[in-house]
């Protein structure tokens, strides 16, 4: 490596001594014309993934849990560059494909968390790493998680091995309105840009009730009719900003608008191309939010918390708003104190489309378990949910809330190669990842250590045999 990089300056000092006897040459028309476009016109920090190359593989003789509505005993999943190829009680496979026994095995998709803050408040949690909430306006719109996110997160591979596969990493909620989220595909990598989920739309963080006026009461807003003055000002600013920069489009006549990127990320919003992610408790609020809502012409997607969203499960159901809850994780603050454990079996019933997050690191690192908690309250209670809806509300349901279902969420042909191997029921509590396939590489084995991600943060460290790892 040192070597290769000698050989590289070695190069770069010869270009440029030799740079120096030539003649200065003309700028190629595409140098000229990229000399005259604007910053709007050029790429905003586009993806660099890539899919890992990987033999393909066919899993057989597991249950497969496709969260189509469909279970499988006994059955196979090929998977070929990267995509789901063939799901049934028996498949062909390739003669150089790898063969996965799945005997007493269960296979499903990849679990995606739609609520993260891994990598913006990474481990170990110091003020050096603590760059989730840029708390210095209430409105902060111009602000992206990814500017933000660490690859080397040492937390990143512990949520590999719990079949995390997609996250949305979320600015924090000190805001009325926090900044935009990133949607990566959970690998290691040495850049936010390696990780990014290619196509994927970016996602504002909005917040409600007790976060702002606790962070602004001094300086405003103080009320929460003064966060919803707050949400209107930003939403009208926006407004008018829009309708200038479609104009210069539609015309080009004159100098564009100047720009501003706060009002840029809101006036994507208001165009359909950002999908609003609304950290909310009370249903009282949840409903305000949804006129503000139909006031500016624009969709939420989904309310996060929504510790009370089991009040107006109908509404939410009739606006196509999902719901980002937690099985069981409430009571730490005033707004968060009418939970109850069958909330999301309530928001199932009634229609609507509910999400188990973690916004925890731990709690990542076993969505499974949290979804089982959630469908069993709710059994418990005579709400028949089943195991498919349950299994969607860590798959295809967060995959729907971030406008990713047609790529990945479930299994079926021609889909991602998201795909999860459990060493049994993934709703026991004794039910672990033992491999992990990210677009159909195999980035997690539990019984090989050449398979088991670890950052440089944790060089020199090696988990002790039969860890959780």
């Amino acid at each position: 490596m040192r070597r290769a990089s000698y050989v590289v300056l070695a190069a770069l000092a010869g270009g440029c001594a030799s740079a120096g006897a030539r003649q200065a040459s003309k700028p190629t028309p595409q140098a000229a014309q990229a000399a005259e476009s604007s910053s709007t016109e050029r790429a905003q920090y586009p993806s660099s993934y890539r899919r890992h190359p990987n033999p393909p593989v066919v899993i057989r003789n597991a249950t497969i849990m496709t969260a189509t509505g469909q279970e499988i005993a006994n059955g196979s999943l090929l998977m070929k560059d990267g995509k789901i190829v063939a799901i049934g009680k028996s498949v062909d496979a390739p003669a150089d494909a790898a063969v996965v026994d799945g005997t007493g095995k269960y296979v499903t998709p990849g679990l995606i968390d739609d609520h993260s803050h891994l990598g913006v408040y990474a481990a170990p949690g110091t003020d050096a790493e603590s760059d989730g909430n840029e708390a210095t306006n209430p409105v902060t719109a111009e602000v992206w998680a990814e500017h933000s996110f660490w690859p080397q997160d040492p937390q990143i591979p512990l949520a590999i091995a719990g079949g995390i596969t997609t996250i949305q990493a979320l600015p924090g909620s000190a805001n009325l309105i926090g900044g935009r989220s990133a949607i990566l595909k959970l690998i290691p990598a040495r850049t936010v840009q390696e990780m990014k989920f290619p196509g994927a739309r970016y996602g504002l963080k909005m917040a409600c009730g007790e976060n702002p006026k606790r962070v602004y009461h001094s300086r405003g807003p103080s009320t929460r009719m003064g966060n919803m003055a707050g949400y209107r000002e930003a939403f009208s600013q926006a407004e008018s900003y829009r309708r200038r920069w479609d104009k210069w489009h539609k015309d080009h006549q004159g100098d564009p608008p100047e720009r501003n990127l706060r009002l840029e990320t809101l006036a994507e919003v208001l165009r359909g191309n950002i999908y609003v992610q609304n950290h909310c408790y009370r249903a009282d609020e949840m409903a305000q939010m949804l006129d503000l809502a139909h006031e500016f012409g624009f969709k939420i997607r989904s309310f996060h918390h929504a510790v009370e969203a089991y009040k107006i499960a109908d509404l939410l159901a009739r606006e196509g708003t999902s719901v980002s809850v937690w099985a069981d994780w409430w009571g730490f603050k005033e707004e968060a104190m009418d939970g109850i454990h069958e909330n999301a079996a309530l928001n199932q019933a009634a229609g609507g489309r509910p999400l188990i997050h973690s916004d925890s690191p731990s709690g990542i690192q076993r969505l499974n378990q949290e979804a089982a908690k959630a469908m069993y309250y709710g059994q418990r209670s005579g709400i028949p949910v089943t195991r498919e809806q349950a299994l969607r509300w860590i798959t295809a349901n967060p995959a729907w809330a971030l406008g990713l279902d047609s790529v990945v969420g479930t299994l079926e042909p021609g889909k991602m190669a998201d795909v999860v191997v459990w060493s049994g029921d993934p709703f026991s509590v004794y039910g672990k990842a033992v491999q992990v396939y990210n677009d159909g590489w195999l980035v997690y084995d539990r019984n090989d250590p050449a398979h088991q991600p670890r950052t440089d943060f944790e060089l020199g460290q090696t988990p002790p045999p039969g860890s959780d790892r």
